[in-house]
């Protein structure tokens, strides 16, 4: 195999995702490395008035790459290093989870002026999912995850540049709408991870 054809294997997971989440995946294929406005300006080029039934999707398209991770990667490979400090694959897909959820759940709460008033702004960042996780409870995280993106969607529509008060430590403050996106673009940032570490791991068929 030529060295541009490995590089186009390794990279056929993002191929793959571009038709199920175009808008997602241009705007993480948008950043800059270590330029953080560029996922601000990526978030706002995406999230215009009207978006969120199709991000809602896209999120979709995005849950079921990482269900498809789980259940090839054999359980040997669940307890691997998973490329964020030093948690496991399992930890990190139970972070992708919690993430993805949260920050819709935060533009949701927004969008229809439900915020809590003693509510924290800040999002914690690096909180990992459990080590032991098994395959089973991942895949119902990643479903459940989804369910409440669906869920929240619901409010966020027609309000998708609605400002939101959630600050996130790294991004800042997006609006309802860009929160959706961010919510994909992380959970790109982990698929990359996760396959990164595939490469060194048999997955099975």
């Amino acid at each position: 195999m030529s060295d541009a054809d490995k590089a186009a294997d390794a990279w056929a997971w993002v191929t793959a995702l571009e038709a199920g989440a175009p808008d997602i995946v241009s705007a993480w294929n948008g950043i800059e490395p270590d330029l953080v406005e560029t996922v601000q300006q990526e978030a706002r080029r995406v999230a215009h008035p009207g978006s969120t039934a199709s991000l809602v999707d896209q999120l979709g398209a995005l849950a079921g790459a990482l269900g498809a991770f789980v259940a090839a990667a054999p359980d040997s490979t669940l307890r691997l290093p998973g490329g964020e400090d030093d948690w496991n694959v399992a930890q990190t897909i139970g972070h992708a989870c919690d993430a993805r959820a949260g920050l819709a759940l935060a533009a949701s709460r927004a969008a229809s002026g439900r915020w809590p008033a003693d509510a924290p702004t800040v999002v914690p960042v690096g909180v990992p999912g459990a080590p032991d996780t098994g395959r089973d409870r991942l895949l119902e995280r990643i479903a459940r995850s989804q369910r409440l993106i669906e869920r929240a969607g619901r409010s966020v529509a027609g309000h998708e540049t609605d400002p939101c008060p959630l600050d996130h430590p790294v991004v800042g403050r997006l609006r309802c709408g860009e929160w959706l996106v961010f919510a994909g673009i992380h959970d790109l940032l982990h698929l990359e991870q996760l396959h990164g570490i595939a490469t060194g791991a048999t997955l099975r068929t």
